[in-house]
């Protein structure tokens, strides 16, 4: 993972309430580690690595602060690459499909997806202006692997991080998405301000990328699902964990900026001044709901196109129970795809594949819920408070609030012991 942080930012990004050089140090705990579950057996990872063959990898792009100069930053922003059958067999397709709950956005190469029942290569998610350079990179990278034809048609995500970062700069080039590309692993995924999902901003809290898996028991068929999302949706009044109203609990802490200059983007101007604590709980929020969620869903589940996209259908559900209502300004994209083999034998010309009964789906669709809402958690529990361009600072959920809020209701099971291994997202 390549991260571009210059001294100043991260003296600056050190300085903020919630990111101490001890704090940074420590790794995050996720929705598990904290007790919180949404239900199901997650896999060993609980990410969507879990799925065999998946390799994930994200290129960070962080450096300036203070004002916008376009083009020059400051940036907070990246790329993030899911390669359905890893980096050896990017060019065998797999069955896929998708659904968008709210179009307010663009994932490009959907309509052959809709067509054909097949994705081709992997799928990039980056900021809204960056989906040229992006798609332009997973050609020039196909062509160097000879499958400029296989990959002809890419599958390029989006999410708006103009509130922390100089959008309108166009930071991202073809290299970064390359790289992203080549250093996808399997494993442990990092998560939070990473990737495409650095300057994103989930529920009025610092979102970005996040990641879950399930494994259903052998009664079930044994499959496992996994989800990645990139979250940069909703509103802070209507944000649930496991039916708890978080958003109630934890109204302050607000989007807001630093100093007496109030930004220079006419979309920012409404973003209040900073006390010491934050915007305060008063102050009308000019970005309740707006934003957008892309989510990814891989199963190694014998599944057909339009399987898959009854599993795409259940995204919103997961969504819907963390406070999402697919609002106007949000674009709610989702994908989900299947990891069983489909190439014919040599010279033959008819591939058998398998397929799950109907009657078995209904696993499937509570992982895809549980795991939808887990991400989404994961996403925000693993960012820390960022400040961006134009002197912008996003919060951090505090995970003490959280915990704080779980417990009143009710809701908090014993803490899950610590993975063995996790990889965290550092500035």
């Amino acid at each position: 993972m390549r991260t571009l942080l210059s001294s100043s930012v991260l003296l600056s990004l050190l300085l903020t309430p919630t990111l101490g050089a001890a704090q940074a140090e420590r790794p995050r705990p996720r929705a598990r580690d904290l007790g919180i579950t949404f239900g199901g057996q997650s896999g060993p990872l609980n990410a969507i690595t879990d799925v065999p063959g998946v390799e994930v990898g994200h290129t960070t792009l962080i450096s300036g602060q203070g004002r916008i100069e376009a083009g020059k930053g400051p940036v907070r922003t990246g790329v993030t690459a899911v390669l359905p059958r890893g980096k050896a067999n990017v060019g065998e397709p797999v069955f896929a499909s998708t659904y968008a709950l709210n179009g307010n956005g663009e994932m490009t190469g959907t309509h052959w997806i809709q067509e054909s029942g097949e994705l081709n290569g992997p799928v990039m998610i980056t900021n809204t202006n960056d989906i040229s350079a992006v798609r332009e990179a997973v050609i020039t990278w196909a062509v160097k692997k000879d499958l400029a034809w296989d990959l002809g048609l890419p599958v390029v995500a989006e999410t708006w991080d103009g509130m922390l970062h100089d959008v309108y700069g166009f930071h991202v080039k073809p290299e970064h998405a390359h790289q992203a590309l080549e250093t996808a692993r399997t494993g442990p995924v990092p998560e939070g301000s990473v990737g495409g999902g650095t300057g994103m901003v989930c529920h009025n809290f610092k979102g970005g990328i996040g990641t879950a898996s399930r494994k259903l028991p052998e009664s079930a068929g044994g499959y496992t699902l996994g989800v990645l999302v990139q979250c940069n949706y909703g509103s802070r009044r209507l944000f649930s964990v496991e039916g708890v109203p978080v958003g109630e609990e934890l109204p302050d802490q607000r989007p807001c900026f630093l100093g007496s200059q109030k930004p220079g983007s006419p979309m920012m101007q409404a973003v209040p001044s900073c006390d010491a604590k934050g915007a305060p709980s008063k102050v009308p929020n000019p970005f309740e709901g707006a934003g957008s969620i892309i989510v990814i869903v891989a199963t190694d589940a014998p599944l057909l196109p339009h399987q898959l996209n009854r599993l795409a259908r259940r995204v919103p559900l997961g969504i819907a129970k963390m406070g999402g209502l697919g609002e106007n300004y949000s674009g709610d994209i989702f994908l989900a795809f299947s990891t069983q083999h489909l190439k014919p034998p040599t010279q033959a010309h008819v591939a058998n594949v398998a397929v799950l009964g109907n009657d078995r789906l209904n696993p499937l669709f509570a992982a895809t819920v549980q795991a939808t809402q887990e991400a989404i958690l994961n996403s925000m529990l693993a960012s820390d408070t960022m400040t961006g361009a134009d002197n912008i600072r996003v919060f951090g959920l505090p995970h003490d609030g959280l915990v704080k809020a779980m417990k009143k209701y009710g809701r908090l099971k014993p803490a899950a012991p610590a993975p063995a291994t996790r990889k965290t997202a550092k500035p």
